[in-house]
């Protein structure tokens, strides 16, 4: 999608909001903004300051998506195109990729390929109370991944609650993997599956990364970009307004020793038009014994069906490096 067509798209979403174009793609999108007072111990070196006033975008996009029917099979054709938008500053590029994809749905379930979210990381579900904020749990724990040259089948929801996602990830001879001076040239060089269940309030899901490009964020023996096995398993909990819930994860490289087991608890509470919210997380490194622990609190205050102000502190801090990363923000969001 060129420049032109997304001015259009953004015209459209102004003009109408929310809605279906006829015979075309449905455009939404969200306008997230904060000003936040950014702390750091120990400081940086000079010129820059340790203690600092900014405003961020917080992952603001625009999309377009939809699907129609096929002649052929009961089939639907499935399309969707995200980028994200730079409210604050516009950035080095005005539009970068997020979730894009197309592919077929009917009866047998969904097939989809492009650049996505991976199934271990979609697996998360709400569990992550300040995810694109300064307290995602992206900080401590590898896995948050959106993957290029990605393929996923999914189920249809199994006994009206179970859904099986299965991935495969080429590496398009761009990384060599094992180490044995080759790149990988294979179908499935990386995968991730999940497993979810949704009855309820109740949410769980057991999800599984193979040979993923990514890196550890503790445990950073060998470095960054190295492959990874991990296995994450999430569980929550949503009943009159509380919100419960918990993550556990293993994260270890594929072919070194490094190793992060990280854990998380959150918890939401709404009466009226406000939520209050607040989690903690750690990640225990295997061979350097580092500990990083994100701690957070916030609260939402609804201002319409899609708009709301927010306030929060985060803080995250690794034990033997001596480090600590305050963040105090309030901001906007608007859905579209």
């Amino acid at each position: 999608m060129n420049k032109k067509l997304l001015a259009i798209a953004v015209g459209a979403a102004i003009a109408m909001p929310g809605t279906v174009l006829a015979a075309g793609p449905t455009v939404y999108g969200k306008v997230n903004v904060s000003l936040e007072n950014e702390s750091t111990d120990p400081g940086p070196g000079a010129p820059n300051n340790d203690d600092s006033w900014v405003l961020d975008s917080n992952a603001s996009r625009i999309g377009v998506k939809g699907d129609f029917d096929l002649d052929f099979g009961g089939l639907k054709a499935i399309y969707q195109a995200e980028y994200e938008i730079n409210v604050d500053d516009g950035g080095s590029a005005p539009f970068s990729q997020r979730n894009i994809f197309g592919g077929l749905k009917g009866s047998f379930g969904t097939l989809k390929a492009g650049k996505f979210d991976t199934p271990l990381k979609v697996a998360q579900g709400d569990v992550d109370q300040f995810n694109d904020i300064d307290g995602d749990i992206k900080f401590i724990m590898a896995g948050e991944i959106r993957s290029s040259n990605i393929i996923q089948y999914s189920t249809p929801k199994l006994a009206d609650m179970v859904t099986l996602n299965l991935a495969f990830i080429p590496a398009e001879d761009g990384t060599d993997f094992d180490g044995d001076g080759e790149n990988e040239n294979g179908l499935a060089d990386s995968t991730s599956i999940s497993i979810v269940l949704e009855t309820g309030g109740l949410y769980a899901a057991l999800a599984r990364d193979t040979d993923i490009v990514d890196s550890l964020e503790v445990d950073t023996v060998t470095g960054s970009n190295v492959t990874l096995d991990i296995t994450r398993a999430v569980a929550a909990y949503n009943l009159s307004g509380l919100e419960l819930g918990a993550l556990f994860q293993i994260a270890e490289e594929t072919e070194g020793d490094g190793k992060d087991t990280s854990m998380l608890v959150s918890a939401a509470y709404g009466i009226n038009n406000v939520k209050l919210k607040a989690q903690y997380g750690m990640t225990e490194a295997d061979q350097t014994d580092e500990e990083a622990t994100l701690m957070a609190i916030g609260a939402d205050y609804k201002l319409g069906k899609n708009s709301k102000a927010f306030a929060y502190l985060s803080q995250v801090e690794f034990d033997q490096a001596d480090t600590e990363d305050r963040t105090i923000g309030i901001g906007l969001e608007h859905k579209f």
